[in-house]
């Protein structure tokens, strides 16, 4: 496989303190200097894509967070490197809080010297940082600059709020939205965010009622992970109906409602048709 020469990427840095809303302008800035590859917390982000790396965001504490956001586990460093090169990135922009922080992240990661650095200050007002500081302050909520769909799977369990802005391409152009995902880590002083296994449980009972073809629930099992939540589930049908298609149905959505309740990844629904239920016919 050929790799890109990565001496000859151009390697620009966004640098403000913590909290002051990098993250969120980081696409902004981007698309001025027509960069497509960022680095930020741990994580190579093209455009409004993950492509390698692993958040930072999910650390259990503020010194994990530095350590794996300057990449110095070199298992996670050496994936990073890879796409850099298999990418053949030509420009990337390095986010960081220090001047010291961007040099070291572009050292450890084999790129060139630095040659441009951009700071909060150059593009949002104080009262904007303020704000921004305010909601890291008050709600621990940080952003990372991709969709919610793109991190729902590493980040099961965590908050996660779309974030669309409108931008415009240029004169004459129309525009469009740019989504960012806003979580909170785990070392947010607020506190965990868990979920009780009997709310899965309920909300999978309550749309089995509202499905036509499920005629009872008999038992539902529910286990909780890291990596989402499995039900197991046993049911009577009605007869009459596909009982696969029906079953297959009911899976499909009770997937897509629960992870839009509650944040969660359903890793696996299992539902097994014990029984067929016989309607009386009208007399």
């Amino acid at each position: 496989m050929l790799f890109a020469n990565t001496n000859k990427i151009k390697v620009y840095a966004f640098v403000g303190p913590s909290g002051t809303g990098k993250s969120y302008r980081a696409q902004m800035v981007a698309n001025e200097k027509n960069i497509k590859y960022i680095i930020d917390d741990g994580l190579l982000i093209k455009e409004n894509e993950i492509i390698a790396g692993e958040s930072a965001k999910k650390a259990h504490t503020k010194i994990e967070t530095v350590k794996e956001a300057i990449f110095l586990d070199e298992e996670k460093k050496q994936e990073v490197i890879e796409a850099i090169k298999k990418n053949r990135v030509e420009s990337i922009l390095i986010l960081g809080t220090s001047d010291e922080m961007v040099h070291k992240i572009a050292k450890n990661l084999e790129l060139p010297e630095i040659q441009e650095i951009i700071y909060i200050t150059d593009v949002a007002t104080q009262q904007e940082m303020e704000t921004a500081r305010r909601i890291r302050v008050t709600e621990g909520k940080h952003v990372i600059p991709v969709p919610t769909f793109q991190i729902k799977k590493d980040f099961s369990g965590y908050l996660l709020d779309p974030l669309q802005i409108f931008k415009s391409k240029g004169l004459g152009e129309k525009p469009y939205i740019a989504e960012k995902s806003i979580i909170r880590p785990t070392f947010s002083y607020l506190g965990n965010f868990t979920i009780s296994d009997s709310v899965f449980k309920g909300i999978v009972e309550y749309l089995a009622t509202k499905m036509p073809k499920i005629h009872k629930v008999l038992r539902t099992r529910i286990n909780s992970s890291m990596e989402g939540v499995d039900i197991y589930m046993e049911v009577s049908v009605v007869y009459g109906f596909n009982v696969v298609e029906g079953l297959n149905e009911f899976k499909q959505r009770a997937k897509r409602e629960i992870e839009n309740l509650t944040s969660m990844n359903v890793t696996e629904i299992k539902i097994i048709a014990k029984n067929i239920y016989m309607p009386e016919e009208k007399k």
